[in-house]
C-alpha cells in the first residue's frame, strides 16, 4: 500500500469540500476569522483521526447491521471528549464556535472516513487517510478565513490590518462567504484541468 499516496489525497485529490462538495456548512459559518478556522481544524482532525483509529481497530469484531450505530457512538464520543476540553480551558472559543463544535458528530466528512475508510483498512493507513483528510479540511477553511477575514474585516487574527482602510462588509456574511468558496473551486478545478492537459 502506498502510505502517501493515502495521506495526500485528502489534502488535493480527494479534498472533502473542493472536491468531494462535504462540509460546506461549517466551511462557511466558520471561516469569518483564522481563529475560528483554526481552532475547528483542530476539533475536527482530532476527532477524524481518533475515530478512525477506533474504529478500524474494531472493524472486524463489529457486526456489519451495528456498524453505523456504532461508528456515531465512536464519533460522538471524541467530539464530546472535543466539546468538554474547549468549555473548560477555552470558553472564549466555545462560545465562538457555538453548535459547530456539537455537530462534528453529523459531519459527513468523518462518517464517511469512517464508513469508507477506516472500516476497511488497518490502523496506521487510517491513521494517515484521517490526518490527510483533516489538513485538506484545515488548508480550505484558513485559506477561505484568511480571504474573508482580510477583505471583510481588515484585520487577521483580530488585528488591524490598514489603518483607516473600510473593509468589505459582505466578505464576512454569507454571500462573501459563497463567492469566496466558489472562487476556490473554480481556482482549483482550473488547476487540475490544467495538470490534465500536460
Amino acid at each position: 500500500m502506498n502510505y502517501w499516496k493515502e495521506f495526500r489525497k485528502g489534502i488535493w485529490e480527494r479534498n472533502p469540500q473542493l472536491v468531494v462538495g462535504l462540509a460546506f456548512c461549517p466551511t462557511l459559518a466558520v471561516s469569518t476569522s483564522v481563529s475560528n478556522a483554526l481552532w475547528m481544524t483542530l476539533a475536527a482532525s482530532f476527532v477524524l483521526i481518533w475515530s478512525n483509529i477506533l474504529i478500524s481497530s474494531v472493524r472486524k469484531v463489529v457486526a456489519k447491521h451495528l456498524r453505523i450505530p456504532i461508528f456515531i457512538t465512536i464519533i460522538a464520543t471524541f467530539v464530546t471528549v472535543v466539546d468538554l476540553l474547549l468549555n473548560a480551558y477555552r470558553p472564549d472559543v466555545y462560545k465562538s464556535l457555538g453548535i459547530f463544535i456539537p455537530l462534528i458528530v453529523v459531519n459527513c466528512i468523518i462518517l464517511g472516513r469512517a464508513e469508507e475508510f477506516a472500516s476497511k483498512n488497518g490502523v496506521l493507513v487510517s491513521i494517515l487517510d484521517g490526518l490527510g483528510m483533516g489538513i485538506g479540511f484545515g488548508l480550505t477553511l484558513v485559506v477561505l478565513a484568511v480571504a474573508r477575514e482580510i477583505l471583510g474585516a481588515n484585520k487577521l487574527f483580530g488585528y488591524t490590518l490598514i489603518p483607516g482602510m473600510k473593509p468589505a462588509a459582505a466578505m464576512i456574511m454569507a454571500p462573501g462567504a459563497f463567492f469566496a468558496l466558489a472562487l476556490m473551486l473554480w481556482g482549483m478545478n482550473a488547476i487540475n484541468a490544467r495538470k490534465k492537459r500536460k
